[in-house]
């Protein structure tokens, strides 16, 4: 579920996360749900994330998160584990998309030196604003076309409300 003020747990990894650490190259062509999906996320690097991730948690990267192949199921399996947001230094273009499209909140931070695994930090996406426990950090606020977006719950969703067909 959406929200413009986010608070959790976070997960901290480092730089060029790509999509087939997200979720592994060798469960792409798998017929599985989402759910089935979520228990796969991150397993390659860290493979007590998908028992231990709780609703809501919050992904701190560094930079060219998502790099590699455009596979949704990198943005999939992270959101229905219950991923609330990811915030990194940069994004690879296509996964920034795809996690926007499928309705994941995702935010470009450059200076996320400070977030560290398993503090609760606050992010507000109108504001630009993320807090923790020692600082806060600024990055560029949400467009309010992305916004509607993730209030949506993604683009499918958020193009067929605005043609009337909710």
């Amino acid at each position: 579920m959406w929200k413009k003020i986010h608070t959790g747990r976070v997960w901290r990894y480092g730089d060029d996360i790509n999509t087939d650490v997200i979720y592994p190259g060798k469960y792409t062509y798998s017929d599985l749900t989402p759910e089935e999906m979520a228990a796969h996320a991150l397993e390659d690097l860290d493979p007590e994330f998908a028992s231990n991730v709780l609703p809501g948690d919050i992904i701190v990267a560094g930079r060219n998160f998502g790099c590699g192949s455009s596979r949704e199921q990198a943005v999939t399996c992270l959101k229905y584990a219950g991923v609330g947001a990811v915030i990194a230094k940069s994004f690879a273009r296509i996964y920034f998309r795809n996690a926007i499209n499928q309705g994941l909140p995702i935010a470009q931070c450059a200076a996320v030196e400070g977030v560290n695994s398993g503090e609760e930090v606050t992010i507000d996406f109108s504001s630009g604003k993320v807090t923790t426990p020692r600082a806060e950090y600024s990055f560029p606020p949400l467009s309010s076309f992305v916004m509607g977006i993730l209030e949506d719950g993604g683009l499918i969703p958020h193009v067929r409300k605005k043609l009337g067909l909710e």
